[in-house]
């Protein structure tokens, strides 16, 4: 049973005392401890009833009603959530109350739990007011927690609260930014919201309150840290401080919790996943072989990263023996020639023959050797070796099929016969339906590619070096090198307007006027011919067309200056290039799309630009002689070829001198290398009578390296005293390859 106690008051009087405490807002109205004694009336207690209401676990308000009336309540005692500013106002207030009737005491104690639920509820709304300016303006935005990541691509970045877009605001330059807070001394305080997307100045408050943060001070400068303890909990005349209820039930019943970890625990070791531990008396004694053979031991010292067993001693051989075959035993004249011998050289043991085993003496470097094997083991370090096994082919790089790279020339398809010397250089003209080549039997002939007839010879008279077809299919006209001269001449072939047309740029006349220059080059009508004759001061070894067809070079290897002779076919005007190339001139090539010309010597290349008039770059290539150059079509790339038969390959957009690939692919000197205008092939002829084409594609991306596959090699030319490719050049339209050897018969390779 509860124990109740009946009120001296009427009802009304206890709720009109209850309204006038809610009108004050206070939370216990306290009174005098010894008045309220002698107003309380005796009553009979049940104690079980105590126990029963304290055996269960949450404090409700039917618990502390029944709790009022009992006679070990301690109302008073228990804590309650107050502030300490109600708390002092209480005490003013009951000092200025007085005492009050005990019939009022009575009265709040019939409606003790309710009074508690009404003074809670009122705490709860003082605790939710605040006077933050935070919480009096509402969020501009209304998003909640959605990123503005999924507003970067939109015009706005949320909703108002009453659902309009909230449109971006164009944001400042930095250079407006940056004048705007020079002008400006407060502009470090501001910053930009990008939740409400607005400017924010940090007030003196705030800044005030981040210091403190900073320092580890309370944010408020009127809180004290040091605040005289006030103690709200009246010990006085308490029989239980804390509390007398009994232990709860749940304290007495076994864990639904505890009992499922412990079942997982006996799981886990019947499972093998926890090893209990083993005790220290059965922990065996680490014992190792003091006397035995310790060479196939693996075990690990703590000093060491890993142990290394000593080399073992050379086993005795055959000459060894006590009694050893008669031809390991040497005889006097060879053991008097060991005395001869160098002592690291002169053998350390002389075998010799006995009868029997008895008769074996002791042996004399027994000491020795035994001491120079342990000095070896001491002062000799020990490194382990780690042996990588990989696989070779992983090694080698990922290339495509050669099927995916077709077309390119295979086998041989034609054969132009008719030179009785030595070929040493052929020239493809424009339309690719005719070539040219010249011999050392002094003889020049123009061949028709598609069926092999030879339909014009000139003969000479000299051996030639170099011929050239101009690359302008607007004139027909072939360049020829024959010791000091150059011929340019006419080749008949072509419709009447570029008939007209070269014979008209062959008839100009050269300017009249007295140049130096004319020392070393002079433009002479070449009657015999009906061409025009270029006579130098010493051997011409090359001859290169601009691709305009009006300007070409020759190079006279004669001196580090003054040997690249630039020449106008038009004007017939020569000019020479007064520059130091330190070295001997090789050969000339021109750029096939700016207005520059690349020269080599035997070593070098450089790169001028003939409008300035000064060197762009110049490439160190490491071979021992440069025999010939070649340009890619887009001029970002150079391949080289040499006279020890290395090919290097530069790539022009890596900024570097030094090549980006070298290879040996002939075992004789490379005569003259080749670039295909349309394809992406490049071949190189060689003295060993071989033909090297090669797959090697340039990518538009700087970042991808080009590709250069191997594909064919050629085979099918004569060695001729010791020679044997003497120049190779490709077809202008087809993957066809023109070759001419030392045997005298050029060679047309197709797909």
């Amino acid at each position: 049973m509860k124990a109740k106690k009946k009120s001296s008051l009427p009802a009304d009087s206890a709720k009109e005392q209850q309204k006038k405490q809610k009108g004050k807002g206070k939370m216990k109205v306290k009174i005098p401890e010894a008045k309220q004694e002698q107003q309380k009336p005796e009553e009979e207690v049940d104690t079980d009833s105590v126990y029963d209401s304290g055996a269960e676990d949450e404090w409700t308000p039917s618990s502390l009603e029944d709790m009022s009336g009992s006679e070990g309540s301690d109302s008073e005692d228990s804590p309650s959530i107050r502030d300490t500013d109600s708390e002092d106002e209480e005490r003013g207030s009951s000092e200025n109350e007085g005492e009050l009737n005990p019939s009022v005491n009575d009265g709040l104690d019939i409606d003790h739990g309710n009074e508690e639920e009404s003074d809670s509820s009122g705490l709860h709304e003082e605790v939710e007011e605040s006077d933050s300016s935070e919480d009096e303006v509402a969020p501009r935005n209304t998003i909640g927690a959605v990123p503005l990541e999924w507003y970067r691509d939109e015009k706005h970045i949320g909703y108002d609260i009453t659902g309009k877009k909230i449109k971006k605001k164009e944001r400042e330059d930095k250079l407006q930014s940056f004048l705007a807070s020079a002008d400006d001394s407060k502009n470090w305080r501001k910053f930009l919201d990008e939740y409400n997307d607005e400017e924010v100045e940090v007030t003196k408050e705030d800044i005030k309150t981040i210091n403190r943060l900073l320092e580890g001070k309370a944010p408020h400068g009127d809180f004290d840290p040091y605040a005289p303890y006030v103690d709200w909990f009246k010990w006085d005349d308490s029989k239980h401080p804390l509390s007398n209820a009994p232990e709860p039930k749940r304290r007495f019943i076994p864990s639904k919790s505890e009992s499922k970890l412990v079942k997982r625990l006996v799981l886990a070791i019947r499972k093998g996943l926890i090893k209990p531990r083993k005790d220290e008396e059965e922990e065996e004694e680490n014992v190792y072989p003091l006397w035995g053979d310790d060479s196939n031991s693996t075990e690990k010292d703590g000093s060491h990263l890993s142990y290394i067993p000593a080399p073992k001693p050379k086993l005795p051989g055959y000459e060894e023996s006590f009694n050893p075959p008669p031809e390991f035993i040497p005889t006097q004249e060879e053991i008097d020639a060991y005395q001869l011998m160098y002592e690291e050289d002169r053998p350390k043991f002389i075998p010799k023959r006995f009868t029997s085993m008895r008769s074996i003496p002791a042996y004399e470097n027994a000491i020795k050797e035994c001491f120079e094997r342990c000095l070896d083991l001491y002062l000799c370090p020990r490194v382990r070796k780690k042996r990588i096994n990989i696989d070779p082919e992983s090694l080698k790089p990922k290339l495509p099929s050669r099927k995916d790279l077709k077309p390119y020339p295979v086998k041989c398809y034609l054969q132009y016969k008719g030179h009785k010397d030595r070929v040493t250089s052929v020239s493809t003209e424009v339309s690719g339906q005719w070539i040219a080549s010249g011999s050392l039997d002094g003889t020049v002939r123009i061949w028709e590619v598609e069926t092999g007839r030879c339909l014009k010879l000139w003969e000479i008279g000299e051996a030639v070096t170099h011929v050239a077809w101009n690359p302008n299919p607007d004139y027909s006209v072939l360049a020829i090198s024959v010791g000091h001269d150059v011929l340019i001449l006419n080749t008949g072939f072509g419709n009447e307007e570029v008939q007209q047309k070269t014979k008209e740029l062959l008839s100009a006349e050269a300017p009249t006027t007295a140049d130096d220059k004319a020392t070393f080059v002079s433009w002479i009508q070449d009657e015999t011919h009906n061409g025009t004759r270029l006579r130098h001061f010493k051997t011409v070894s090359s001859v290169e067309w601009h691709r305009r067809g009006d300007y070409f070079s020759t190079v006279v290897p004669a001196g580090q200056s003054k040997s690249i002779f630039m020449h106008r076919l038009s004007q017939k005007s020569t000019q020479t290039f007064s520059i130091k190339l330190g070295g001997l001139a090789v050969t000339s090539v021109f750029h096939p799309v700016r207005s520059h010309i690349f020269i080599s010597t035997k070593k070098t290349i450089r790169q001028y630009d003939l409008v300035k008039g000064k060197q762009i770059r110049k490439l160190d290539t490491g071979l021992k002689e440069i025999s010939s150059i070649a340009i890619h079509p887009s001029g970002d790339h150079v391949i080289v070829g040499s006279r020890e038969g290395k090919f290097c390959w530069f790539d022009m957009d890596l900024s570097t001198k030094k090549p980006y690939l070298i290879r040996q692919w002939h075992k004789k000197d490379i005569n003259n290398v080749a670039y295909h205008r349309l394809y992406p092939l490049f071949a190189t002829c060689s003295d060993d009578c071989t033909v090297q084409v090669s797959h090697g594609m340039v990518y538009s991306d700087l970042n991808q390296n080009p590709l250069i596959v191997p594909l064919e090699i050629l085979r099918g030319h004569a060695s001729s005293d010791g020679r044997g490719v003497m120049d190779c050049k490709f077809h202008p339209r087809q993957p066809w390859l023109f070759t001419a050897g030392a045997d005298s018969v050029i060679r047309l390779y197709c797909d």
